[in-house]
């Protein structure tokens, strides 16, 4: 028989050995193999470890742990992570049953709970969905186990959580998809509101960088406390914990200075196992310092060539903070509806993440809600990876001809990258999939039913299929890779969403269509009635 009860001193030398049957020495939390560490996390009050253990044998089959607090506004949120079972012992329900105990223990003091289910084992996923949690976002590449793995999100909501959740996120296009999927799977109404017309913060001018001193604290709290009312990016930690609770977590400040004052700061702690930098805390004074920040943080931890990712948790009230995030390279991998509680109402949470590797993804099979989040989430990291060359060739093309730099890249944001090997189709005469493909490498041959035989080629920078795309009609010559080619594609539906928020672009798009068809029929040559 099975029993599940807290861990104790006495469980930490059998954790430790499950954990490394479990991982080897992959693990990214050290911790998980020092039994001094071990012993202070038992006896933790924000931690609670549970072990499984057969009564017969008395042997630890299984551990899991609940991180409670892992918010900084006295959220009630909690992470249910750090399962591991004996591979001996697998198929047993153990997992299972160790997930529902937790929640038995800790739903009565919960609002928001979330897992981080590995996706290179599909039982972490099952074990999550069948206890209740649901899916609302995808982690990808996040954590440095024998190589990069990506993670699902998922929540679930207990208590007063939904009844306190503030309504109408305002959110960005690109968030837009991926709020309505997280909303529909925590059974809540699509409510967010989509906003296209808030600027992204602007560049400033004349600031300096320079390592958050004990001197500068003083000061942070007076801006904080004047300024920030509605908090934008939210963490596990904030300033007002005090500065031997910052260091004790390792957490770190930059400060932003005009000349010498000080005029904002920001907040991050980095894994050096996991090469995971995160974002916790911005204050500024005014708004060119928020992307001076961003820009001016990024860059140092570039420089020093030791982050793989950024993640930053940002309000879903705040489309300024997103577009910015946006254009720095971000993107939305999770939305977490009623994840921050903030004076007397609970926030939803737009994850945003920035890769520094490529984005290479595989999982096995995952269940239809969390494929339905990996469609929405992973096109744009895919995409994301080649988006220089897609604005190039874009700027290149007539079509696009008189978009600015923001239209540009809002554009090529939509496209997806496709990949052809030599002799594949990539467009069938006569088909009509509404989709236009700029070859960003390779080359096509085009070819006609009629001729049977190439009438022309199509390389880099030029484009297939825009007639279809914009009129509706079917294609009019088939086109097949003539080498492994790379496409942008851009399809009606995405070009529809696109202009339903943009009708600038759009408006330029269909003038250029008509510029192109008049030049068409004026070579068309004219005989008699």
């Amino acid at each position: 028989m099975i029993v599940v009860r807290e861990a104790t001193a006495s469980d930490v030398v059998a954790i430790r050995d499950i954990f490394q049957a479990t991982y080897g020495r992959n693990y990214p939390y050290a911790q998980f193999y020092d039994l001094d560490a071990l012993i202070r996390l038992v006896y933790s009050d924000h931690q609670m470890i549970l072990v499984a253990e057969d009564t017969e044998t008395h042997e630890v089959l299984g551990t899991a742990s609940v991180v409670l607090e892992i918010g900084a506004l006295s959220d009630l949120l909690a992470e249910f992570g750090r399962l591991a079972v004996l591979p001996s012992a697998r198929q047993m329900g153990i997992g299972r049953t160790l997930m529902n105990e937790r929640l038995r223990l800790v739903r009565d003091r919960l609002h928001v709970g979330l897992v981080e289910a590995r996706l290179a084992h599909p039982y972490s996923l099952r074990i999550a969905e069948s206890s209740g949690f649901v899916p609302v976002g995808l982690l990808p590449l996040k954590m440095q186990m024998q190589e990069r793995e990506s993670f699902c999100l998922l929540a679930q909501h207990f208590g007063e959580a939904l009844s306190l959740r503030r309504n109408h996120p305002h959110v960005i296009p690109e968030v837009y998809p991926l709020a309505q999927l997280a909303l529909t799977h925590c059974s809540l109404p699509g409510d967010t509101i989509v906003d296209e017309a808030s600027p992204a913060y602007p560049d400033a001018e004349g600031l300096a960088l320079r390592e958050f001193a004990t001197e500068g604290y003083a000061t942070l709290l007076r801006i904080e406390r004047g300024r920030v009312r509605h908090r934008e990016i939210f963490g596990p930690l904030q300033l007002h914990h005090g500065l031997f609770k910052l260091q004790t977590e390792q957490s770190h400040y930059l400060l932003a200075l005009d000349g010498t004052r000080i005029v904002g700061a920001i907040g991050w702690s980095h894994s050096p196992v996991d090469r995971m930098l995160r974002v916790f805390e911005l204050i500024a004074l005014d708004d060119g310092v928020t992307r001076f920040l961003l820009t001016g943080l990024e860059r140092t931890r570039r420089e020093q060539g030791q982050t793989s990712l950024v993640e930053i948790d940002v309000s879903a009230y705040a489309p300024r903070m997103q577009r910015t995030l946006l254009e720095l390279g971000f993107l939305p991998s999770a939305y977490i509806p009623a994840m921050v509680f903030s004076e007397v109402e609970r926030l939803d949470i737009v994850r945003m993440v920035k890769l520094f590797v490529p984005p290479e993804f595989s999982a096995p099979a995952l269940s239809d809600r969390a494929q339905a989040i990996a469609d929405v989430v992973l096109p744009a990291f895919f995409s994301r990876h080649v988006l220089p060359e897609i604005e190039r060739a874009v700027t290149e093309l007539p079509l696009f001809r008189g978009l600015d730099r923001d239209q540009v890249r809002r554009l090529a944001s939509v496209c997806r990258t496709r990949k052809f090997v030599e002799g594949e189709s990539i467009i069938e005469e006569g088909n009509l999939d509404r989709t236009l493909y700029i070859l960003l490498d390779g080359a096509a041959a085009v070819v006609r039913a009629a001729t049977s035989h190439a009438v022309g080629v199509v390389g880099p920078g030029e484009c297939l299929g825009e007639m279809s795309l914009l009129t509706g009609q079917p294609h009019s010559a088939s086109a097949r890779a003539t080498r492994s080619t790379e496409t942008a594609a851009l399809t009606h539906d995405e070009l529809a969403a696109l202009v339903r928020f943009r009708p600038d672009i759009g408006l330029i798009m269909f003038r250029n269509l008509a510029i192109g068809l008049g030049a068409k029929l004026g070579r068309v040559p004219v005989g008699p009635l």
